[in-house]
């Protein structure tokens, strides 16, 4: 009895320790992993960490070389073991799956059939599993929704198809996808002959996926019908392929058909989440912010926002770019959200213009997981997985397997040509658990954000100071204050907090915690700063 009371006394002392640690007035802050906040584990809302796996090159589970829904479960306390502060898991509050329905090819952006899963991918009893798992953790989950267009297998085309061939104008197939009679009505969109028919049907990504039409009533309850169908089933809400493509080249028009849809959908189950894909420039993704919460596309790849600071540009553009970003963005939407990410599945991977070996890639996952909104993690980035298009006319290199390390089968998707030896940083079982992995990096990032639930909700200021790599934001939060700060820079800055150009300076006391590649101090309001670190400071 007495061994187990000392045992005991042992462990509330360690847990207080690590309580006072975390948010000390003491200058030697260590880089330990924050203490455990049950609001982490109790979060209801949508400012969340989405996990994007595509789902053929993730986890293999039955040896066909294809990654599947099962291989998703077997994986998942890697992604979220049910302690957001685990150090072997990344702890991630939601996940998005690529498009799980049949279709002709690989990567399931055209459909056959919204309601048969493809079986390469598993069951409706796997996809249920899944879910409940999902929800057991508090993960959300969220399926890929291509909407615009389908694949010419599926039967609606096929109907489509015989009603022209026939002439039969009643049928209810006959104007369920775009078409025109006059070659030269085209709009400057894509249209194709319909075999057999003097007509033309719409195909702006390729002839292979006709466009319906949503001028069509049908057309717009189908869509409706296919959302409820998986809510029901439990699904938290759906990331849209390709919005603007509703009405190609008519932006009001489409922004029009996602304001009804989303009305409906938030009518039908309200606090879903739901973000849509508009690869397009800010000013016309915040028409759609009216409607939805869009990716924003500023921030990623090797020429976006977050990149560019990492790679040499001056810390400010960053930071005043998210700081007017979301006014705008909630200016036309209260309840905008800012969806930061690096890179996707039709983008070279971002590991290969921010390297891990030289911390930059370290740097740019601080930058976007310490910042506001709901950031979106591609699977195998937090290990540094590279991929890169190249000079192929196929995305499949950037949608490689998963590099497990421990004898997973899942291969690379149908058109790769990445050669293995391009893959320089090393596997999951290289990494985990491993400190000063890039792996273990993310980990510890996402325990921060969790942590503190701040940086994903409260309202963005940004700081701007002289030094080019040097910079952050004011974060205002339930009537407190939060400092988050990056030095970008390969070299340790000293600089006066309330110098800030903006006259945003603030009187700053404690450093909660910091990341990267060495340490934080402050002295008055003087911080002192490792190159490539970040800090969080009350």
């Amino acid at each position: 009895m007495r061994k187990k009371m000392i045992i005991l006394l042992t462990v509330c002392v360690l847990i207080l320790t690590m309580v006072l640690c975390a948010c000390a007035d003491k200058t030697d802050t260590p880089t330990t992993f924050p203490p455990h906040t049950p609001a982490a584990d109790t979060i209801d809302d949508n400012y969340r960490t989405f996990y994007q796996i595509f789902v053929g090159s993730f986890s293999d589970s039955n040896g066909d070389g294809i990654g599947d829904l099962r291989g998703i479960i077997n994986r998942f306390d890697y992604l979220n073991n049910g302690d957001v502060n685990s150090p072997t898991s990344l702890g991630v509050q939601g996940i998005w799956l690529s498009p799980i329905f049949i279709s002709p090819t690989y990567h399931k952006y055209d459909v056959a059939d919204y309601y048969t899963i493809d079986p390469a991918f598993g069951t409706f009893d796997d996809l249920t599993e899944l879910i409940e798992l999902c929800h057991e953790r508090n993960v959300k989950i969220i399926l890929d929704l291509v909407l615009n267009h389908t694949s010419k297998t599926h039967p609606w085309f096929k109907a489509f198809t015989k009603a022209h061939e026939i002439g039969d104008t009643e049928s209810p197939y006959y104007d369920l996808y775009s078409y025109i009679e006059d070659r030269a009505d085209t709009g400057g969109n894509t249209f194709v002959n319909l075999p057999n028919t003097p007509h033309f049907y719409e195909c702006n990504f390729d002839s292979n996926m006709p466009e319906l039409n949503f001028d069509n009533e049908d057309a717009r309850q189908k869509a409706l019908e296919i959302a409820k169908f998986y809510l029901d089933l439990g699904i938290d809400g759906f990331r849209f392929d390709a919005i603007k493509y509703i009405y190609y080249r008519n932006t009001a028009k489409s922004v029009d058909f996602w304001k009804w849809y989303m009305g409906e959908l938030n009518a039908y189950k309200p606090d879903c989440y739901f973000v849509g894909e508009c690869w397009s420039g800010d000013s016309e993704i915040l028409e759609y912010v009216e409607a939805l919460n869009c990716f924003n596309f500023s921030m990623a790849q090797a020429e976006g926002a977050v990149a560019r600071v990492v790679n040499g540009s001056k810390m400010e553009g960053f930071t005043t770019f998210v700081e007017h970003f979301v006014t705008k963005a909630k200016q036309k939407n209260p309840n905008a959200m800012l969806i930061p990410f690096l890179s996707n599945h039709d983008m070279d991977r971002i590991a290969g213009s921010t390297p891990p070996s030289s911390g930059k890639m370290q740097m740019a996952a601080n930058m976007y997981l310490l910042c506001s909104g709901s950031p979106v993690i591609y699977y195998g980035e937090e290990i540094g997985m590279k991929g890169s298009r190249g000079g192929e006319t196929t995305d499949a290199n950037r949608r490689l397997a998963m590099l497990w390390g421990d004898g997973d089968t899942v291969k690379n998707p149908i058109g790769s040509t990445y050669g293995a030896s391009s893959q320089v940083n090393g596997s999951v079982a290289d990494q985990q658990g491993v400190v000063g992995s890039l792996y273990s990096h993310y980990c510890q990032l996402l325990t921060i954000r969790h942590t503190y639930p701040e940086i994903a909700r409260g309202d963005y200021s940004a700081l701007v100071y002289d030094a080019k790599s040097f910079g952050g934001f004011m974060v205002d939060y339930q009537g407190g204050k939060t400092g988050i700060f990056h030095n970008a820079s390969k070299e340790e800055i000293t600089i006066d907090l309330s110098t800030a150009k903006n006259g945003l300076g603030h009187n700053f006391t404690t450093v909660c915690v910091y990341i990267g590649k060495g340490t934080a101090t402050l002295s008055g309001n003087t911080l002192t700063i490792s190159g490539l670190t970040s800090v969080i400071l009350k």
